[in-house]
């Protein structure tokens, strides 16, 4: 649900909370998937956001309730997830993002295994 300190003296949400938005629902999907973001970073394994394609359709306001989707394919070493956001009362199309996330690990760019084992059974073939 949109919170009124998320939004702007326009009275919609302010366009970087839908990057909170995408960033909470990509680490919902981790745990779904087994992994700990945090546990992952103490193993010296870290997810970063690579590059950002962002498009804003029909504005969110305060007390919307929301729906949050991705999906996901790898190409490379990038995991690219597509995440839309759906006003819950119409799913009118609020939000399209694609984020490309690559791995550092021990602070270099690398492919992951423990991300590609998690994410198996959700790869796009």
């Amino acid at each position: 649900m949109v919170r009124d300190y998320e939004c702007d003296i326009e009275g919609i949400v302010n366009n970087a909370n839908y990057l909170h938005y995408t960033e909470h629902t990509r680490h919902l999907f981790l745990k779904e998937c087994g992994l700990s973001f945090a546990e992952m970073h103490r193993k010296g394994i870290d997810a970063v956001v690579a590059r950002m394609n962002l498009k804003f359709k029909t504005p969110l306001q305060c007390d919307d309730e929301f729906i949050s989707r991705l999906a996901l394919k790898k190409d490379g070493i990038k995991y690219v997830f597509t995440q839309d956001i759906f006003r819950a009362s119409d799913e009118k199309l609020c939000f399209q993002g694609v984020i490309d996330i690559v791995c550092l690990v021990n602070g270099r760019l690398a492919s992951c295994d423990e991300y590609d084992r998690a994410f198996e059974k959700y790869l796009s073939k």
